[in-house]
C-alpha cells in the first residue's frame, strides 16, 4: 500500500502547493483530482489558475461528488498513479447540497476506497476548528463535517502535514505499512 498524506491549512494557507510537493516527490505519476465547479466567475479563474500552476504532465480527473468511484477506477491500473485529491472542503459542500442520503453513501464510499488505495494519496483540506461558529445552520454543519472527515483522515493517513503561512508542520509521520 502506498502512503496516505493529509495537508491541511486555512484559506491561502499554501496547503495546494504543500501538497503537490507531496505528490511530486512520490516518484509516481500523479493524477491530480478537483472537486471544484465553477459555479462563478472567480472561482473559473481560480480553478484556471490551479491548472496553469500543475505540471502538464500530469493526468486530471474532475469529480464533484463521487470520489470512491475514482480511487476504485484509478486503483485498478497495473501502477496505481498517486491521486492528490483537492480539496476535502468542497467536496463536503459539493454532498452537502446534493442530499443527505447521497452525503453518506459517497463520505462512506470514499473512506472505504481510501482504505484499499494500493498507490500513495494525498489529500487537501481546510481546518476550519479555528476559527469562530457559524451564524447559519448550514455553516455549522459544514464546519462539523469537515472537523469530523479531517479526524477520519488523519487517523487513516500516515502523514499529516499542516500549512501554516505557507509553511509546513509535520503533525503525524508514520511509515506506511
Amino acid at each position: 500500500m502506498g502512503g496516505k498524506t493529509l495537508v491541511i491549512g486555512g484559506i491561502r494557507s499554501g496547503k495546494t502547493a504543500l501538497a503537490e510537493k507531496a505528490a511530486a516527490e512520490s516518484g509516481s505519476k500523479v493524477v491530480y483530482v478537483a472537486t471544484a465547479t465553477a459555479g462563478d466567475e472567480e472561482m473559473a479563474r481560480r480553478i484556471d489558475r490551479h491548472r496553469s500552476l500543475r505540471p502538464s504532465h500530469w493526468g486530471l480527473e474532475e469529480e464533484p461528488t463521487a470520489l470512491g468511484q475514482v480511487l476504485d477506477r484509478q486503483a485498478e491500473s497495473v501502477d496505481p498513479p498517486c491521486l492528490l485529491v483537492d480539496c476535502m472542503s468542497l467536496w463536503i459542500s459539493n454532498l452537502l447540497f446534493a442530499g443527505d442520503e447521497m452525503f453518506r453513501i459517497e463520505r462512506e464510499a470514499f473512506l472505504a476506497a481510501l482504505e484499499q488505495y494500493p498507490g500513495s494519496v494525498v489529500i487537501v483540506s481546510n481546518e476550519v476548528g479555528l476559527g469562530t461558529i457559524g451564524m447559519d445552520s448550514l455553516t455549522r454543519r459544514f464546519c462539523n463535517e469537515i472537523g469530523l472527515l479531517n479526524q477520519e483522515l488523519g487517523a487513516r493517513c500516515h502523514r499529516v502535514l499542516m500549512s501554516v503561512a505557507g509553511l509546513p508542520l509535520t503533525l503525524k509521520e508514520e511509515l506506511p505499512y
